[in-house]
């Protein structure tokens, strides 16, 4: 019996090992096949700012997460995708974990014909919109297209 248990043990110990490292690779992979690898701002000729634009970078790590990193210049943080999905539509959405906020917000991004990209919505784990429907709850602005920074950020 004993042997029996320490066999099923060992199975489900090994699915999980597996199946952390397949999510992990379907995550990387999503955001890879969607293009979203790279830094993005509105401006990347201005340095990152909090008023004037930030600069967000995707970036998968050699360990297979996908990091989220955002520089507004003064202030820097790091934070880690946690899941990603392409509808029909083509949305890319996301869900990060903000440790310093300690909460997921989940966020959609729409790829322009021109390469750049707009976000459509970000919400927080209850429900709260920050930016719906491509425009900023606050205001009623639409949301700015960011483009593609070749140079690295800083």
């Amino acid at each position: 019996m004993m042997r029996h248990l320490s066999r099923w043990t060992s199975a489900a110990v090994l699915w999980v090992a597996f199946s952390s490292l397949a999510r992990a690779e379907t995550l990387a992979a999503t955001i890879e096949q969607w293009g979203l690898l790279g830094s993005w701002a509105v401006d990347c000729a201005i340095r990152p700012d909090r008023d004037k634009g930030a600069v967000l970078t995707y970036e998968i790590r050699k360990d297979g997460r996908v990091m989220y990193r955002r520089n507004f210049g003064d202030v820097k943080d790091e934070n880690e995708v946690v899941s990603a999905s392409v509808n029909a539509e083509g949305l890319l959405n996301l869900m990060v974990y903000f440790a310093s906020l300690h909460q997921t917000r989940e966020f959609g991004l729409l790829h322009a014909n021109d390469g750049s990209l707009r976000a459509i919505y970000n919400r927080s784990d209850r429900g709260e919109y920050t930016i719906k429907d491509g425009k900023y709850v606050k205001t009623g602005a639409p949301t700015l297209p960011q483009q593609r920074c070749t140079q690295p950020s800083s």
